[in-house]
């Protein structure tokens, strides 16, 4: 997947939060988005997600060098943010078993391994509203990394993630990302340690400003 941004911004009412924002996404490249918090990493990744429409420039997506229309980008997208919520009503067999009907998992993995890979097994039919916080940020990020994508936004992936859920964290990218179009959003600098670029946030929000 191949995301081209072009004089992109975006305002709230009349305060702009980024502007000018140039930027060439390649494939298997792996972005990372820094800045403090409420900087707009945020707001960067929900228009690279084609959820946030730009107030100003273009968002050009593209697959295999073919046009890819901004209805169709979810087709090719995993998202996982400390704001996307799961349907908690849901046991963790049954919440996966759900996201696989819209969203295939990666070729040669299974529902079962996948639960493994998590280290729930014997959480497997337990309500996810039990689950503690870093447990459903671990299926949050299970979730999008071993779906079936193109890219793969991370946005804060390390919330509510102990020193063991770090390292978990580390090995998942590891083993799944491969050679995916990657961004990941963070003020952490150890959460984006595999990307080779940076995007720093601060340089639009300057932009914004004059």
């Amino acid at each position: 997947m191949r995301i081209e941004l072009v004089g992109v911004g975006k305002r709230y009412r009349r305060e702009w939060i980024l502007r000018q924002i140039d930027l060439d996404l390649m494939p298997g490249g792996r972005y990372a988005v820094t800045g403090p918090n409420g900087s707009g990493k945020s707001t960067l990744l929900k228009m690279l997600s084609g959820h946030l429409t730009p107030s100003k420039g273009t968002i050009r997506y593209s697959y295999q060098e073919k046009p890819v229309p901004v209805a169709e980008v979810y087709e090719h997208l995993a998202f996982a943010a400390p704001y996307i919520e799961l349907i908690e009503e849901f046991t963790l067999l049954e919440a996966i078993r759900f996201h696989e009907r819209f969203r295939p998992l990666l070729p040669g993995l299974t529902i079962e391994r996948l639960i493994e890979r998590l280290g729930l097994e014997r959480a497997r039919h337990r309500p996810v509203a039990q689950f503690s916080s870093g447990m459903k940020q671990r299926l949050k990020l299970a979730l999008a990394c071993c779906t079936r994508a193109d890219y793969l936004l991370l946005d804060e992936p390390t919330t509510n993630l102990d020193a063991q859920g770090i390292t978990w964290y580390h090995d998942l990218l590891e083993e799944f990302v491969g050679d995916r179009l990657l961004v990941i959003a963070s003020n952490v600098a150890d959460d984006y340690r595999m990307c080779t670029g940076e995007i720093d946030i601060l340089a639009y929000k300057r932009k914004a400003k004059s």
